[in-house]
C-alpha cells in the first residue's frame, strides 16, 4: 500500500509503511548512512503529515518485515493482545497521539492497553511528537518490577552501579563498588561488563559481588553482563547469579549477528527463574539496546532505526525483565552524530519502552568523538528524570575505564535525586538509612573512615 501527500503543489509518494516512518522520522545520521532518511525537511514533514492518517489496525496487516522472515514480527502479531487494543483500535496514529497527551488518559488507561499496542505503532506515534509530548507521556507510565527491592515506582529513581574494570582486577572493582554504595548508588543493580567472557572470571565476580550483598545485607541484585550463554552455562552449574542479561535487537538477523535467538533467551529465562533468587519479586532479565545495532549487523531490512530499536522491546516485553536500559549514545556519531539527536533517541526510547509496559532506563552518555559534551548530558539526565525514567547508570567520575565512553556518575543521580525530589528504592533506601550513608531526606551524611563498609573490604 502507498501513501501519498501534496505540499505546495508537489505530491511526496511513499511506497510501503516501512518508507513511511523511515521518511517521516527525526533527522539522524544513522538513517542517512541507511539510506532510509528523509531528502528534505519538506518532505519529512509530508511524511510525518501522512502518516498522522494512518489507521493503527493498518499496522497488524502491513508488516515492516515480512512475517516468513523475521521471529521478531511473529512475536509482534502472535503476542497481539486484540482486547486491549480494542479501546485504541479506531483511531489513526494523529488521533492516538491526541489521545496520549489528554488530560482524560492517565496511568491506568495507559497500563490497560500497552499489551495491545505493538512497537510499530509506538514508533509512529513517537515520529509526531515534540520532545515535550515524549515527555509528558512517559511521565504517565509506571512500570514497576521487583527482585530484592522494588524498582519503578513513582517518586522514586534507581541507578546501575556499573564499578566496570580493564582487567576485571576484584580489589578495583571492590572499591568502585563501595564508592559507588556511599553515594546511594545500586539499588537497580551492581552491573559489571567483564573484560573477558570467560566463565571462570565471570564466576569470580559473581562470588565477588555476592559475598559483599550478602556479608552487608543489601537489598539489590548483581548481574555481569557477559554472553548469555556465558549465564547460561553458569546458572546450569548453579552459581550465584541473580540477573541474566543480553543485548537485544529488533531484527532476528540483528540477533543472530549477537548469536542469540528466542529460543535461546527463552531457554535462559526459565533456567534464571528456576533458581528463585529474588525474595519480593522474580523479575530476573536484564536487557540493553541502542538505536544502531540494526544497522551495524547489516540486518535492517531497510527500516529506520528508531522503528528497529522499538522492535526489540517486543522480545523485551515478552519475558518480563527487571530492567531494559538503552545505551542511547554509546555506538558513536555514525549513527547519533551531536547531543541533539542523542537527546532526541533517548526520550524516543524511554518514551516506547515506558509505552509497551517496559521498565526503561538510559545509559545517558556519548562516545569522545560525538559532538557532544557532559553539557548534552546534564540536560538529559534533567529531561528523563523529569519523564520518570526508572534508572541511569552510576560510574565513578562518569568515565568509564574499560569501556571507554562518558556516562553519568554518582553525583549526577544525587544531583536529580535532589532537584527533582526522588528517592531510591525503598527497600534500598532504608538500609541506606541503616547503614548511616544518608539521612531520612535522602541527604548523604559524611563518611566515616571506620565505616565497617570500608574496614571490612579496603
Amino acid at each position: 500500500m502507498s501513501y501519498h501527500f501534496t505540499i505546495r503543489n508537489k505530491a511526496y509518494r511513499f511506497n510501503d509503511l516501512k518508507t513511511l516512518l523511515a521518511k517521516a522520522s527525526p533527522y539522524r545520521t544513522g538513517d542517512v548512512l541507511a539510506g532510509v532518511c528523509a531528502e528534505s525537511y519538506e518532505e519529512r514533514v509530508a511524511a510525518q503529515i501522512a502518516l498522522a492518517d494512518v489507521p493503527l489496525k493498518t499496522f497488524l496487516n502491513e508488516a515492516i518485515i515480512p512475517y516468513e522472515q523475521d521471529e521478531i514480527t511473529r512475536l509482534i502479531i502472535d503476542d497481539h493482545d486484540v482486547t486491549a487494543f480494542s479501546l485504541i483500535s479506531h483511531f489513526t496514529v494523529g488521533e492516538f497521539r491526541d489521545w496520549l497527551l489528554s488530560n482524560e488518559t492517565g496511568t491506568e488507561v495507559l497500563r490497560s492497553v500497552e499489551a495491545g499496542i505493538t512497537p510499530e505503532m509506538a514508533a509512529a506515534v513517537s515520529k509526531l511528537m515534540r520532545n515535550q509530548d515524549l515527555i509528558a507521556v512517559a511521565k504517565k507510565c509506571e512500570v514497576i518490577t521487583a527482585f530484592r527491592n522494588t524498582i519503578g515506582l513513582k517518586g522514586h529513581f534507581s541507578t546501575r552501579l556499573q564499578p566496570n574494570h580493564p582487567t576485571d582486577d576484584p580489589k578495583g572493582i571492590a572499591a568502585s563498588i563501595i564508592d559507588g554504595l556511599l553515594y546511594g548508588s545500586g539499588d537497580a543493580c551492581i552491573g559489571i561488563n567483564p573484560a573477558t567472557d570467560s566463565p571462570a572470571a565471570v564466576l569470580n565476580l559473581l562470588n565477588l559481588i555476592d559475598t559483599l550483598r550478602d556479608q552487608f545485607e543489601i537489598p539489590t541484585q548483581s548481574c555481569i553482563l557477559s554472553h548469555i550463554t556465558t549465564t547460561l552455562d553458569l546458572v546450569n552449574k548453579g552459581a550465584p547469579v541473580d540477573l541474566c542479561f543480553q543485548s537485544i535487537g529488533g531484527t532476528e538477523k540483528t540477533n543472530a549477528s549477537f548469536g542469540i535467538n528466542l529460543a535461546l533467551i527463552d531457554e535462559a529465562y526459565q533456567a534464571t527463574l528456576s533458581l528463585n533468587r529474588g525474595t519480593v519479586g522474580q523479575n530476573v532479565m536484564y536487557f540493553e539496546t541502542g538505536q544502531g545495532s540494526e544497522l551495524s549487523a547489516n540486518g535492517h531490512h531497510g527500516v529506520d532505526q528508531q522503528t528497529c530499536e522499538a522492535r526489540a522491546y517486543a522480545i523485551a516485553r515478552k519475558y518480563k525483565p527487571l530492567l531494559v536500559n538503552t545505551v542511547v549514545g554509546f555506538i558513536g556519531p555514525e549513527y547519533l552524530y551531536d547531543g541533539k539527536q542523542i537527546i532526541r533517541a533517548a526520550l524516543e526510547d524511554h518514551f516506547c519502552g515506558k509505552l509497551l509496559g517496559l521498565p526503561m532506563g538510559v545509559d545517558v552518555c556519548y562516545t569522545n568523538h560525538a559532538e557532544a559534551d557532559q553539557d548534552d548530558m546534564d540536560n538529559l539526565l534533567t529531561l528523563l528524570g523529569v519523564a520518570g525514567c526508572n534508572f541511569i547508570m552510576g560510574i565513578p567520575g562518569s568515565d568509564d575505564i574499560m569501556l571507554n565512553y562518558q556516562s553519568t556518575s554518582f553525583h549526577d543521580a544525587l544531583y536529580l535525586r535532589k532537584t527533582l525530589g526522588l528517592k531510591p528504592a525503598p527497600e534500598f533506601e532504608q538500609w541506606l538509612i541503616k547503614q548511616g550513608i544518608t539521612d531520612y531526606d535522602g541527604s548523604l551524611l559524611p563518611v566515616n573512615p571506620s565505616h565497617k563498609l570500608l574496614s571490612g573490604l579496603i
